[in-house]
């Protein structure tokens, strides 16, 4: 998600996958908390709605490390974050996972996280790393992407738009429908891939054409995707007349796996220059009633086992060099060779600027 998301992760609920907590064992083994009592049995992951996980793979992490683990949901990413901001210090679990580049900062500089550097982070590429203080690892990546109706545009003969210059030509008007960048992560994602690529005052003009281009603006992924986009699954049974939408590059391989019947080709593709790529990280909450279970689960998600599992349950993209994407990503997913990127820095000082001059330039 999310985004953050729930960034990618979104689409899982979307698409009515049912979340998976995870199921345990007798046999515990962990280092003990104060001295003269137990170690604790359970570790605690707090994330967004989006979280998933198989029950094999949590049961591998309990049959291994004989911690439980726990899942507990606390709302999209930016609410999440905000949630464990209020509750710094006495945090409501011990490992905060779903915190991504477009909110990182905020969280680090909130001080809610505490430096551990993972087992294995050799196997992750430094592009990913982006916290030097080791106070958050990496997880898993997506890229937030405009989608198409592939139908829609071969019934018109038109070819679909790959760029963001292409999204604003006269023949793609009144097709595009967008997430307000102040409710949704991928909506935020969009807005800083259109600041990443036409800079700090050109992206204001570049909105400007999008507005008078007829560009639909909704408040939730779930709104655009599911209920305004003509390729989707949900979009076509609401009768969804976008053929244009801000989405992910694992939207089209989700199409596929969840089409009844199933298709053998996806029924939408991506607009592959206009891409953000988007970043995950969990990281050890500062005051953690268990830090050596939360360690250990911080291991645990940047594994192979792990890693490989993410793809069909949160339809993001592993981080760890050694994990490979399953048939499903490979035939019917696209690979972005070249995402627009932002450094957090300039994220952190620009994020609430842009959107309040967003929301005066096209909302109004």
């Amino acid at each position: 998600m999310s985004i953050k998301k729930a960034a990618a992760a979104a689409l899982v609920v979307a698409l009515g996958v049912t979340s998976l907590a995870a199921c345990g064992t007798d046999e515990v083994r962990g280092a003990a908390g104060k001295t003269g009592e137990p170690a604790p049995k359970t570790v605690t992951l707090v994330s967004h709605d989006s979280f998933n996980a198989s029950k094999e793979v949590l049961a591998a992490f309990t049959k291994q490390t004989g911690f439980t683990v726990k899942v507990l949901k606390s709302g999209d990413a930016g609410e999440a974050v905000n949630k464990e901001i209020l509750t710094k210090g006495s945090p409501q679990g011990d490992v905060f996972f779903g915190v991504d580049n477009t909110l990182l900062s905020r969280a680090l500089d909130n001080g809610i996280f505490v430096p551990y550097e993972a087992k294995g982070l050799d196997r992750i590429p430094a592009a990913y790393q982006l916290d030097k203080e080791h106070r958050v690892t990496p997880i898993d990546s997506g890229d937030i992407c405009v989608n198409y109706d592939k139908k829609y545009f071969a019934d018109k003969k038109l070819a679909p738009p790959v760029t963001f210059d292409d999204l604003a030509k006269p023949a793609y008007k009144d097709l595009l429908v967008v997430e307000n960048p102040e409710r949704s992560s991928p909506g935020l994602g969009f807005l800083l891939g259109t600041a990443a690529k036409y800079g700090d005052e050109g992206w204001q003009d570049y909105w400007k054409k999008l507005k008078a281009n007829g560009v639909k603006t909704v408040d939730s992924w779930e709104l655009a995707y599911n209920q305004e986009f003509s390729g989707s699954a949900g979009g076509k049974q609401a009768k969804g007349d976008r053929p244009l939408v801000v989405s992910y590059a694992s939207s089209p391989p989700v199409e596929v796996l969840y089409g009844e019947p199933q298709p053998k080709v996806a029924p939408t593709g991506v607009s592959t220059g206009t891409c953000f790529r988007q970043t995950e990280f969990a990281g050890l909450l500062d005051g953690a009633k268990n830090p050596e279970g939360g360690k250990a689960l911080i291991d645990f998600l940047i594994s192979k086992k792990f890693q490989e599992d993410m793809p069909l349950q949160m339809f993001v993209n592993p981080v760890a060099k050694d994990a490979a994407l399953p048939e499903l990503f490979t035939k019917h997913g696209v690979v972005i060779d070249k995402p627009e990127t932002m450094a957090p820095e300039k994220i952190a000082e620009k994020r609430d600027p842009w959107i309040q001059q967003w929301s005066s330039l096209v909302l109004k």
